[in-house]
């Protein structure tokens, strides 16, 4: 039986909880105003967001302050701050781009952008499902242009003076859309957390200094803590490197040290080496230490995958296959530039069957669980959030409401499953490698819909299906910088322990639920006040009209993938066969297959050489001093991501209060 004071510490309290619910719904209030329109450091920008990060370390400061003075009272713990940092975590994605950086371009564009010379009023117009559009014209061009005079009104008349009429049926319809597909993935997490964290035993190299800093809080050791040599000295390279950088951009006469080097100058134009003209060395040193705390083989895959992936470019050329970029025919990946580059499609397949494959015994017993064909005793409470079996059945029944979803706005029932699965199959290799492979920064090269387009073709969908298929996508399943499932798994690892469940399962819903409101009235709000031509929209803007393009292409004159789609496609599944296959049978393969799938990505052109740092690091580290070092030498790289984020921190409360913001972070 638990002992009370044990009892206690894995207890999380109420305040922990309104905290982190609090604190979530002022970041989803400010982020669109600070990312948008101040252009400042991104308050949220990947899975490692800032905004949470800089208030954790704040707060758990002050709990170490307040305990020294309060002895026999803890305001909050450890793992309630953890708690709080993980309800912030799933809300500041949301506020941006994880759902409301492109979502009012995506619903007005095909109004605001429709000309005569692009037909899409006769094209794409009439096609477009009215009840997910707003209807009011005016309500469409005061969204771009502002509304008159709203310069000078407060938030709360500009918020009066929305045109809520015109936005309450989208807001509805789409509302239930995103929080039948929050639901789904909550279900499936909760299903699947136990494979990843009890049997897989994952790491989760992006938990690691959030939890060192609230274990030193709980085991009294916080001043230890800060005050480790190493730390110190690795929080002072970023300390110092951007109060140089940050003081030179506000005061140009000060010199500032590079952080950006163009390599690509230094390889010839033509050749083998043709593919790196384009290189670039990026050098942010908490990226650095993310590569030296994943595992060895993750990290030094990545680097590899990339500057392999660059190489083939160049061996294509010199043995003479020159592949035009038509090849592709028309596609949605966000960064999808070159044929070659559709082998992620068949790579991420390949991958979610491997997974399935690696899961198959937890998820013959959750479905024998689901049927009462396995006694409930067998399941361990306290290793999820709800039972196994409302986890399946929410799973099935949120599927089924989604498929009546889409079936509902024009897309026959087949063509719906086959997105649906897509869909999340993507998302859940995703979190994958975003979880495992400590990537903070990840984008997709591919869109789930390339992957149907590459085998199925156009003609698999109606008109309207791929209309609603696409737009849907640029909703929730193709920028997952910020997506949510890996929060959820994040989250469902911190709390693995605590048994307080039902109470953080209400958290987590309530706060996804409101974060949504909070974020559509925030940017609306935004919008409605200055014009979305005013504000720092530009790529959300010409990717949002790019898609549109491609829509129209495709409705107007179908056009089948060309065969070096599936050529490569194909290519790809077969090099992630051999991946997968040698990673699982021969233990000394060096090569891990999450580097295949982030091969082509464009968030691995700025990380890639901070893998490449962090591996050497690490690699020398254990091969020179074992992990006797390894334990005293990681605490120098957490102080390179605290003394980063503290300072990315910083310098985004600055940018709130001017008009031009140092950049610390990637953007």
């Amino acid at each position: 039986m638990m002992k009370k004071s044990e009892h206690k510490v894995r207890s999380v309290r109420l305040r922990a909880v309104l905290i982190g619910f609090i604190s979530a719904m002022t970041i989803c209030a400010v982020t669109p105003f600070n990312n948008a329109y101040r252009m400042a450091t991104p308050l949220g920008g990947g899975h490692f967001p800032l905004a949470p990060f800089y208030i954790l370390i704040w707060m758990t400061i002050l709990m170490g302050i307040a305990r020294a003075f309060f002895k026999k009272h803890s305001i909050l713990n450890g793992r309630e701050l953890l708690t709080a940092w993980a309800m912030m975590v799933l809300g500041s994605g949301i506020a941006y781009t994880g759902l409301v950086r492109t979502f009012f371009i995506n619903l007005t564009a095909p109004f605001h952008f429709a000309t005569v010379e692009n037909r899409w009023g006769e094209v794409l117009l009439p096609r477009l499902p009215q009840k997910l559009y707003p209807q009011d014209s005016k309500a469409v061009e005061n969204l771009y242009n502002g509304i008159s005079g709203g310069k000078q009104m407060n938030w709360w008349e500009i918020i009066g003076s929305i045109p809520w009429d015109a936005w309450l049926v989208p807001f509805l319809i789409w509302g239930g859309f995103i929080l039948l597909c929050y639901g789904v993935m909550i279900c499936i997490i909760n299903i699947l957390s136990r494979q990843a964290i009890v049997h897989e035993r994952m790491n989760f190299p992006l938990l690691q200094v959030p939890k060192m800093m609230e274990e030193a809080l709980d085991g009294n050791g916080l001043l230890r803590f800060f005050s480790n040599r190493f730390l110190l000295a690795g929080m002072t390279i970023p300390v110092t490197l951007h109060l140089i950088n940050g003081s030179s951009f506000y005061y140009p006469g000060i010199p500032q040290i590079p952080t950006l080097i163009l390599a690509g100058p230094y390889f010839p134009e033509a050749g083998l080496f043709s593919g790196f003209t384009k290189l670039k060395i990026y050098i942010y040193p908490a990226f650095i230490a993310f590569g030296f705390l994943v595992s060895k083989q993750i990290s030094f895959a990545f680097w590899f995958f990339y500057l392999l992936g660059k190489l083939l470019f160049g061996l294509f050329g010199l043995i003479g296959y020159n592949i035009p970029p038509a090849a592709l025919g028309v596609t949605f990946g966000p960064t999808l530039s070159y044929p070659e580059e559709t082998q992620m499609i068949g790579a991420f397949f390949v991958f979610f069957l491997f997974l399935l494959w690696i899961a198959r015994h937890r998820l013959k017993q959750v479905t024998a669980h689901a049927f009462y064909l396995r006694s409930s005793h067998d399941f361990n409470p306290q290793q999820e959030w709800f039972s196994t079996r409302i986890a399946f059945w929410g799973v099935v029944g949120g599927s089924l409401l989604l498929l009546f979803w889409f079936y509902y706005f024009g897309m026959p029932y087949n063509v719906a499953v086959v997105v649906l699965a897509v869909f999340f199959i993507f998302t859940l290799v995703a979190t994958r490698v975003i979880c495992q492979g400590g990537v903070a920064y990840f984008t997709l090269t591919a869109a789930p819909i390339d992957g149907i387009l590459a085998f199925l073709g156009p003609q698999f969908f109606t008109k309207v299906g791929l209309i609603l298929a696409v737009v849907a996508q640029k909703v929730l399943f193709v920028d997952l910088r910020e997506a949510l499932m890996p929060s959820l798994l994040h989250t469902r690892k911190i709390e693995e322990q605590q048994n307080r469940r039902r109470m953080i399962l209400s958290a987590v819903f309530i706060t996804l639920v409101c974060a949504v409101l909070v974020s559509f009235v925030s940017m609306l709000a935004l919008a409605y006040k200055f014009g979305l031509r005013e504000l720092g929209l530009d790529w959300a803007t010409g990717s949002t009209v790019t898609m549109y393009e491609n829509l129209f292409s495709l409705v107007d004159s179908p056009v089948q993938s060309g065969h070096w789609v599936k050529i490569f496609t194909s290519v790809g599944a077969a090099v992630m066969l051999i991946l997968v296959i040698c990673y699982h049978r021969f233990y000394w393969w060096p090569l891990h297959p999450l580097g295949y799938l982030t091969t082509y990505s464009s968030a691995m052109q700025i990380l890639w050489f901070s893998f490449f740092v962090g591996w050497i690091c690490n690699a020398l580290c254990m091969r020179y001093g074992g992990v006797v070092l390894f334990k005293k030498i990681r605490y120098f790289f957490i102080g390179l991501i605290i003394g980063d984020f503290f300072m990315g921190g910083t310098f985004a409360v600055i940018g709130l209060f001017s008009f031009a913001s140092y950049q610390v972070l990637p953007t």
